[in-house]
Formats: structure tokens, sequence, C-alpha cells
């Protein structure tokens, strides 16, 4: 059939309208369509999550340097002496007022817990930098319900247990008194009482089902005299919340990302539970004998 087409419009011969097609997508152009759009979130999901682990370990690592920066400035400010690790758990003991913090975290109500005003903010180094969010991990999702609201919990952070110890001691504990407990920065220049300015570390990222105290005490069995077969962890356990991965901030002032390369360093995690009150053999892991190079060394005989 013959067309008679003028502008704009095509014409039948009898003068009428042909009948116009409705443009538009088949089935199977729907589906192609989908696929593609499927297989590109699938291309980039994992870029954008891997971009987001990258943003939120450089805010850790920022965070760890400006805690570690008042630290520095408490000691410079007080003759050399850092703050505590730990308070001592006596009650009245005056010493405590000179931890870091006297939080024991746990998963309950109470405001130590979650409100920085109830201990954080009474502690030593606020004075030296008075910003909450430096003593939390941002990958850190913890949090306590306080009449059915939930509260991020105040601190991811723990602090090297011979740092100080208990309010200046080792608490008495079999595990820690033939170690070194450091109280001023200058005991830590040294590379064979210490490990350090830039290998000795201040503070890490602590699991959420693992910490408690302000300290994180490394088990030292097994360095001196070298004996592998003995590693273990106490109940504290490093996190883990950058891609298999740990903050860590250093005596000298910068901090790092350190990758765990044993399973046992980081089990499954049991969420919005602290399980852990017993010490956990690790024989011959690797990742316990970094923590011990670079947690204290033996007292001097």
């Amino acid at each position: 059939m013959n067309l008679h087409c003028s502008l704009p419009d095509c014409v039948e011969p009898d003068g009428s309208n042909p009948p116009r097609r409705i443009s538009g997508f088949t089935l199977i152009e729907l589906l192609v369509v989908i696929a593609i759009i499927a297989i590109l979130a699938g291309m980039l999901l994992p870029a954008m999550g891997k971009a987001k682990q990258k943003a939120q370990g450089i805010q850790c690592m920022s965070n760890h340097r400006q805690l570690t920066l008042a630290w520095r400035l408490y000691a410079e400010d007080n003759n050399d002496l850092i703050v505590y690790a730990s308070h001592s758990g006596v009650a009245n003991n005056k010493l405590n007022d000179y931890a870091w913090t006297q939080t024991e975290l746990s998963f309950g109500p109470d405001p130590k817990n979650w409100d920085i005003n109830a201990d954080i903010t009474k502690r030593p180094l606020w004075k030296y930098s008075q910003s909450p969010g430096i003593y939390r991990c941002p990958s850190d999702r913890s949090y306590v319900l306080v009449n059915g609201v939930r509260k991020p919990r105040v601190r991811t952070m723990s602090m090297n247990f011979y740092l100080g110890g208990f309010a200046g001691t080792d608490g008495g504990l079999a595990m820690a008194n033939k170690q070194s407990i450091y109280t001023k920065i200058s005991e830590l220049t040294s590379n064979v009482t210490s490990p350090g300015p830039t290998e000795t570390w201040v503070f890490l990222d602590q699991r959420e089902d693992s910490i408690n105290w302000g300290n994180f005490m490394t088990h030292m069995d097994g360095y001196d005299p070298a004996n592998p077969a003995l590693y273990k962890f106490t109940m504290d356990l490093p996190g883990s919340y950058h891609n298999r991965a740990c903050g860590f901030s250093f005596v000298d002032g910068h901090s790092e990302i350190k990758k765990w390369v044993d399973p046992r360093t980081m089990p499954p995690l049991i969420s919005q539970k602290t399980s852990r009150t017993s010490d956990m053999p690790s024989p011959r892991n690797q990742d316990v004998a970094w923590l011990q190079s670079k947690s204290t060394r033996p007292k001097k005989k």
C-alpha cells in the first residue's frame, strides 16, 4: 500500500492516518538492562565498600595520633610522668585519679559506657584534646540500650598495660611481674630496656567483645626465654575493624594499621556481648610475637 506523506504526517490514499506504532522496551530488552545494572552494581559495590573502609582507617589513624599527642602533652606538663593504663580497682586509691580512664566497659546502661561526662571528661587527658570522637574507632558499631534507645559506647581504644599498669603497679599478676612497667617517657627511649619510642605502642583498637578496663595486656609468656609454644592471649583480644587489621599508635606519635596474619587472633565476633574471661592459648601465633616485641621488655636483673 502506498502512503502519501506531506509535512508533517503520512496519510492513507483515502485520507485516513495509518496506525502508529507504540515504541517501548520488550521483556527481553528489560531483562538485558536489569542484568547490566546488576553486573555494574556487583562491580561498584565492593569498590565503594573498600573506599569506605579506607576512609574509616584514615579517620582511625587520625584519632590515634590526636589521643597519643594528648598523652605526650600530659607527660611534658607533669615532669615526664605518664598517665596510668588502668585504675587499681581499689576504692579511694588517690593514684586512680591519674589513670587515663576509669571505665570498665560492658553492655549495661551504666553511664560510663555511653556518656563521656561520666568519666572521659574527668580524666587527665581530656584537657589536652577535648574531642570525644577520638576515643572510638569509626568502624566500631557497639552500643548500649538506655531506656530503649541505642547509645554508642564511649571507647574503642585501650592503652598498653605496661605503660603505667594498674595505678603504677603490675597488680600482683604473675604474668606481669617479670616485665617492666613504665611510668615515665624517658624510660621508653632505650631500645634495650624498652622496645624504644618508635616500636612501643600506646593505644590500640580493642574488640567490642573483649574491651573492659582501660588497659590491653599482652601476655608475655614465651618471649624471654623464647618459647613460641607458650604464646597466648589474656582475655584481651585486639580489634580487626579494618579488613582484618588493627589501629595502633606509638610513643613517638606515629600511628599505623597492623594486618593480622593468624586467624586465631580474629575469632568470630560475639556481637553485643563481653565473652572472654580467661587466657586463650595461641602457640606459635606470629601476631602474639609481634605484640610482645612492641609492648615491654623483661625487668633488668
